[in-house]
């Protein structure tokens, strides 16, 4: 049964839902990231149903030397910092973005402007937290020269670039094919291979989500017909098994079992597999699909789809990140304690993000309707048929 709500609302809702879910997902999965979903029964005492402390507690700051974060107690992470990062770049440009707006505007954001970083309990550089695999924007564009559209070439495989593309799919709300070229354009600066085309369809997923009277069911269909290669399969095969559950607890194994042949990683999410993150057009990033499954697991429910992605682990931040965007694009209620939870703990104004790109989005839809006004009135010049304005 689909919950109240889904496939309603006006646009300046769909995008807060989207936008607010997507902070809200990062920041319930931040803390069990990386672990299975029996390790993080253990170390909870059951499943997680909402904000958790740091997996290692008040020794966070010396557990992982390597990455020494304070995730959890409802901070947000990097798939949250990187999203508000590109929904600068459409307040500057103005416009439609593609590969050279990553180099021109994101790329000396990330750099040049310090903000308050939640997991380091401090105001530094974004490109201080951002992980290796976004670092390499940076390293390719500023300090490389490379052409943007094809930056991403040598990059890891991975979901860097699909887990911020929640912004593409606002700003082309109910158009999931526009969605989709345009998030391949934007995200070629930073992956390829199926990395890239998470980016798209995870892209067209938010527009269809937009889209009146939209469904999981509908949302999943439009990403069908616009994926590719292992992409396409493993959404498929995901969903398709997805279709038989209506309780994520039920849903957690089987959902790993059917994106597992897609996934390069490997069973030992912290010890991946020789062949991981490699380009194939045989396989997919697991993060897609599940959060896909989850949606329709849930029916469509934030809650629901939320936790499960959260206590499904592995990439869970990026996965419950991409399911509560979709969900919140749906109009499915994002719950205001974990969203007034987030936002303090976070020091964030999750809102305004969202006044922003609504107001954007309004500007870039009324230039459009402008030059596909003029297309028409010159094509109608160039075969002697009247204008249908």
């Amino acid at each position: 049964m689909t919950p109240k709500g889904v496939g309603t609302g006006s646009l300046d809702e769909r995008i807060t839902g989207a936008l607010v879910g997507a902070a809200v997902g990062d920041a319930l999965g931040g803390p069990v990231e990386g672990y299975s979903p029996d390790q993080i029964a253990e170390r909870h005492g059951g499943r997680v149903h909402g904000v958790v402390g740091p997996w290692n507690g008040n020794d966070w700051p010396t557990a992982r030397p390597i990455a020494p974060y304070h995730k959890g107690d409802g901070h947000v992470t990097d798939d949250t910092l990187m999203t508000h990062a590109l929904v600068r770049v459409y307040a500057g440009v103005r416009d439609h973005l593609d590969a050279y707006s990553v180099a021109t505007h994101l790329v000396p954001d990330l750099m040049t402007t310090p903000r308050w970083i939640p997991e380091l309990e401090a105001e530094a550089l974004p490109l201080q937290r951002i992980f290796l695999a976004e670092k390499w924007l940076v390293a390719r564009l500023h300090y490389g020269h490379v052409d943007p559209r094809e930056a991403g070439s040598g990059n890891i495989v991975n979901c860097g670039a699909a887990m911020y593309m929640a912004p593409v799919g606002l700003v082309n709300a109910a158009n999931p094919a526009g969605a989709y070229a345009e998030a391949l354009d934007v995200a070629g600066a930073h992956q390829s291979s199926y990395g890239r085309e998470a980016a798209g369809v995870f892209a067209a997923a938010v527009a269809a989500a937009c889209a009146p009277g939209a469904t999981p069911d509908s949302v999943v269909a439009a990403c069908l017909s616009l994926a590719k290669d292992g992409t396409r399969d493993a959404v498929e095969a995901v969903c398709e098994v997805a279709s038989r559950y209506t309780d994520f607890e039920s849903a957690l194994v089987p959902l790993r079992r059917a994106v597992a042949p897609y996934d390069t990683v490997g069973p030992d999410y912290r010890a991946p597999s020789l062949g991981a993150r490699r380009p194939s057009r045989l396989h997919s990033i697991e993060e897609l699909p599940v959060a896909l499954g989850m949606l329709i697991v849930s029916g469509g429910d934030f809650r629901h789809a939320v936790l499960g992605s959260v206590n499904y682990g592995r990439d869970c931040d990026s996965i419950a990140t991409m399911a509560g965007a979709v969900a919140g694009a749906l109009g499915s209620t994002v719950p205001h304690d974990w969203a007034k939870t987030v936002a303090e703990a976070s020091r964030l104004d999750l809102d305004a993000p969202a006044r922003t790109l609504t107001e954007v989005t309004r500007e870039i839809f009324g230039r459009d309707v402008e030059r596909r006004r003029a297309h028409e009135a010159a094509y109608a010049t160039l075969t002697g048929t009247p204008c249908s304005g």
